[in-house]
């Protein structure tokens, strides 16, 4: 399924009617997960799930076709990986579908918070057919250039975002984290600093520079990064994080505090919930949606959509 961008759903979310565990209406493989790799599911599958149609789209109109085209409250198999949920959403929300993942990306984020991100895919398609869905959140940010979409992990702005940018880029041989470390270092002998203004739920939290201000669902991004310790998917917030400005060598000396989960020891970063965010600035900011590319914008909107998705996960 080839990568592009679309604009999400701008119809209210409500939370889906959940059903109990239901035979998959659909197996969906992105055989361009993972640079490719994941393609390498699909005889495997075709074979595991006989009585289950199995697809793998040419691109993303055609994947949403077949999403929209499926009863409400199906429940759906998607082999892949971070960027390929992000592109469905809008279709699993419109038909309140059960999304049950097969973990087959490069960043895996969304599966790490559903308790899946270990399982080998015959344990996680196990799982897809017989445990219970339940609501998670949901993110939307919307500018005036690119109109609301939806996420389901991160929503990043500035200095992270351009890493998530530049990471497109990287050698295909790298993977998984190392992918994110290589555009990290490479965007830190680029450095910059972003002039933003931030509030949220109405309150003016920074006006000045600093290195990015981000919105997570999930407790990682950036394919592992323990970035919001305590985020919850379903708790009815997202998390904002900021980090304040640095310089190339206070960034890279930054860098393994947040890779291991200890930055927010350091007085230049924090964490905090919110309902509703608004991030403006004077000149343009780099934006990355669940890791794929926004334009940049000026002025970023960003609420979160409480309970609207349903997904298959690990019992807690």
């Amino acid at each position: 399924m080839a990568r592009r961008s679309w604009p999400g759903s701008n119809a209210e979310v409500t939370a889906p009617v959940l059903t109990p565990a239901l035979m998959p209406a659909l197996c969906l493989l992105n055989p361009h997960a993972a640079n490719g790799r994941c393609a390498a599911l699909a005889q495997p599958l075709r074979e595991a799930l006989p009585q289950v149609p199995l697809v793998l789209p040419e691109n993303v109109a055609a994947a949403r076709q077949r999403l929209l085209a499926l009863p409400e409250g199906s429940r759906v198999i998607v082999a892949g990986g971070d960027g390929t949920v992000h592109q469905l959403l809008p279709a699993l929300v419109a038909r309140r579908l059960q999304l049950a993942i097969l973990p087959g990306g490069t960043g895996n984020d969304l599966a790490r918070a559903l308790g899946l991100a270990r399982m080998g895919w015959r344990e996680a398609l196990a799982h897809a057919q017989s445990a219970p869905a339940s609501a998670m959140d949901l993110g939307e940010v919307a500018t005036p250039e690119s109109g609301p979409q939806l996420f389901m992990s991160s929503l990043t702005a500035g200095f992270d975002a351009a890493i998530a940018i530049r990471a497109q880029s990287a050698p295909n041989w790298l993977r998984g984290q190392p992918r994110y470390l290589w555009a990290t270092l490479t965007e830190i002998g680029q450095l910059r600093l972003y002039p933003l203004r931030v509030e949220a739920d109405g309150v003016l939290l920074h006006d000045g520079p600093m290195l990015f201000a981000s919105s997570l669902n999930t407790p990682s991004y950036g394919s592992g990064m323990p970035a919001a310790p305590g985020a919850r998917i379903d708790d009815g917030e997202l998390r904002l994080l900021r980090v304040d400005a640095f310089g190339r060598l206070g960034t890279l000396a930054m860098m393994p505090l947040l890779l291991t989960g200890q930055h927010l020891r350091h007085s230049r970063i924090s964490l905090s919930g919110f309902k509703a965010l608004r991030l403006a600035s004077p000149t343009p900011v780099p934006l990355a949606v669940d890791g794929e590319p926004l334009p940049s914008a000026t002025d970023v909107s960003v609420r979160v959509r409480p309970l609207a998705l349903s997904v298959v996960r690990q019992a807690r």
